[in-house]
């Protein structure tokens, strides 16, 4: 099979040999087999084929396959990830020399630093602390917090442990979605060694319950209240039943399951938690204790979007008992409610790297100036706003247009030199990176590019290197790693890089043609897809506009698009003309307001049409409530995405503001134009 010609020819000489040219993976390869494998178990595939062949074993996790196909992969440009995949699968029962001898071979890949990330994990569970010891120093990723905790909690057995490390643990600890050894183990010896109080594990506990993390929650208890872990499962999974069948809670241990349960229950029912707090719990309870409760009781109604919410969060005595999760919920509450007051004091109680992020900078400006603010609020305010204003977000852009100016191209960097280009093209990791995603091997290929390109790893990239490296992937139309790769500049902006417009005559021509705005539509596939045309969603969604294949029965039906069939999505100009016509019908049914449409988009309109219902809100307020997170992020993106190719598509300042508007119940009068839009 001919291998796709992705790759600029260079002297073998001059890459790693695991980094061959596509030419050099055309000859022929060795077709010895290992020593007991059955050669007519499988026909010989050769280049392309064997990768993929061998990439569908490693999902499997068939280790007798990946060995007997390995010896066909060598010298094909891909060979790391299949000498990697062999390994991995049966990496517990590898010997220590195979590894080694897999480290040294690929030194420098992405390969071998991940097969070393794979091992650390390994030594950690098995309590090899010699050999972590001996590999950690070598491990550049750097990026793995399991791993991380590891390190940590040798450097306290050791002595050494660095500056602030409790508090790093327990960061790691808290960060990770499902239940980890690493961090677990972590946080067991610094509790042991009295760095991290009974409180820390705790609210690593409380953290847990409300993620609905029952393994986690254990481990938790395990740590700091072994005697009580048999109550664990029933608090968790029957929190009223545990709630009502207890009279009191007279020991530190038993008030913290107690707190467990309240919080189980919120999930459930934040009205009943609610009541069971005030009138049978809360004098039991510490005041940290009810105050924590009350703020997961809060996030729970703000989470439906109940004007009780308010209420349950006004009942915390205390801002800093709360974590900046639950201090986030408690500002989004109050700006739904209009309590301005109340949200300066949530965003100042946050932590300073968090009160820092453009989010909750951009509201504590607008908290300021609400009322009749002093000069020095008006002085503090601006220096907010001066201080995350850009094109780059959707706070950015209503910062800058805060301070009075619009949205506009940023000036061009300058042109990238032959020699900038020339070394993009001979990087061999980014090389073997589009090398795998043209050969199909999408996944892969975004991890090695990622790598490559990552600050932290060796020869990190600089911003000129990733200018460098967008371009090379926009040349080769992966646009996804042009885009993601441009956006990580830190001193200048490439617009070009960052907002292109493939298929652009397609796209504006049947965006024109049914009354769309481009810029919107642009906005959204960049969102969606990064304009991946192959694009496929864990659930089902396709292409450039990631259509579903019921709304697209739905849609084409609807637009009388005749004898269409459901594999058509996948055709570039039928996604376009499908996902186009589904978002126009979405911006009708809304009256035109493009938050809204951007989220019936991406969760369905059903939904959207509950969340408008309350007090009439600035659409900015409205989003921020959103309670999906990846909804809320998507519509701030989608509309900050419009209004940036919006200044590219006119040449003319644009505004974010006026794509926003307001958002409220639909009047009773008006009737719902496409009601049953599914």
């Amino acid at each position: 099979m001919q291998l796709p010609k992705i790759l600029t020819p260079l002297a073998a000489s001059a890459l790693l040999a695991c980094a061959a040219l596509p030419a050099a993976a055309q000859t022929q390869v060795a077709t010895a087999l290992p020593a007991g494998a059955n050669a007519s178990t499988q026909p010989p595939a050769q280049g392309d084929d064997v990768i993929k062949e061998m990439q569908q074993a490693f999902r499997k996790k068939d280790s007798r396959k990946l060995t007997q196909l390995l010896p066909l992969a060598r010298g094909h440009v891909l060979e790391p990830w299949a000498a990697y995949w062999e390994l991995r699968v049966r990496l517990e029962e590898a010997q220590p020399a195979e590894i080694t001898g897999f480290l040294q071979r690929f030194a420098g890949t992405y390969q071998e630093d991940r097969l070393r990330n794979d091992w650390l994990l390994l030594l950690g569970q098995r309590r090899d602390w010699v050999r972590f010891a001996e590999q950690h120093p070598q491990y550049r990723m750097s990026d793995d917090r399991e791993v991380r905790c590891y390190a940590l909690a040798i450097d306290l057995v050791r002595g050494t442990s660095p500056e602030g490390a409790a508090q790093e643990v327990l960061r790691h600890w808290n960060g990770l979605r499902d239940a980890d050894d690493g961090c677990t183990h972590a946080a067991g010896e610094f509790f042991a060694a009295r760095q991290l109080s009974a409180l820390d594990v705790w609210r690593e506990a409380r953290l847990s319950a409300e993620a609905n993390r029952p393994r986690a929650v254990r481990n938790a208890v395990a740590i700091v209240a072994p005697e009580v872990l048999n109550q664990v499962a029933e608090l968790h999974d029957k929190p009223a039943q545990f709630l009502r069948a207890r009279a009191t809670a007279p020991t530190r241990q038993r008030q913290e399951l107690v707190v467990l349960a309240l919080i189980r229950q919120a999930a459930s029912d934040p009205d009943v938690a609610a009541e069971l707090l005030e009138n049978k719990w809360g004098v039991h309870l510490s005041a940290e204790e009810r105050h924590w409760v009350w703020g997961v009781i809060g996030k729970q109604a703000a989470l439906r979007l109940s004007p009780s919410a308010q209420g349950y969060f006004n009942k915390v005595g205390k801002d800093q008992d709360l974590n900046d999760d639950l201090l986030g919920w408690k500002v989004r509450s109050a700006l739904r409610a209009g309590q301005w007051r109340t949200v300066r004091r949530a965003i100042e109680a946050m932590s300073e790297p968090t009160r820092q992020d453009s989010t909750w900078a951009y509201w504590e400006a607008r908290a300021l100036l609400a009322g009749q603010p002093s000069e020095a609020d008006r002085t503090r305010a601006r220096s907010l706003l001066e201080g995350i204003a850009s094109p780059r977000g959707f706070y950015e852009q209503l910062a800058l247009e805060d301070l009075g100016q619009r949205i506009t191209v940023p000036p061009a960097p300058a042109p990238l030199t032959a020699q900038e280009k020339a070394a993009a093209r001979a990087n061999p990791s980014l090389n073997r990176a589009l090398y795998a995603i043209a050969a199909g091997l999408r996944s892969e290929g975004t991890r090695e590019w990622n790598y490559a390109t990552n600050l932290h790893a060796p020869g990190g990239m600089a911003d000129r290197e990733l200018l460098a490296a967008a371009d090379l992937a926009c040349q080769r139309e992966v646009w996804d790693r042009c885009i993601n790769t441009s956006e990580r500049t830190r001193a200048v902006m490439d617009f070009g890089q960052r907002y292109p417009m493939p298929f652009q005559s397609a796209v504006v021509a049947r965006s024109q043609g049914i009354g769309l705005d481009p810029a919107y539509v642009y906005g959204l596939i960049r969102q969606e897809s990064r304009f991946i045309m192959d694009a496929r969603s864990g659930v089902g969604a396709s292409g450039l506009m990631q259509v579903m294949p019921a709304t697209a029965r739905w849609t084409a039906k609807k637009i009388g698009l005749n004898g269409f069939t459901p594999e058509q999505i996948n055709d570039r100009d039928t996604n376009i003309t499908i996902g186009t016509a589904y978002l126009k019908l979405a911006l009708d049914d809304f009256a035109g307001s493009m938050p809204m449409a951007a989220a019936a988009y991406n969760a369905g309109p059903g939904r959207p049409r509950n969340w408008r219902n309350g007090p009439v809100l600035d659409a900015a307020i409205w989003a921020e409530n959103v309670p999906f997170t990846e909804t809320r992020d998507y519509v701030k993106k989608v509309l900050a995405n419009t209004t940036n190719y919006a200044a590219i598509l006119t040449g003319q300042p644009q505004s974010l503001r006026s794509r926003l508007g307001m958002v409220g119940p639909r009047e009773a009068a008006a009737p719902e134009s496409n009601k049953d839009l599914p």
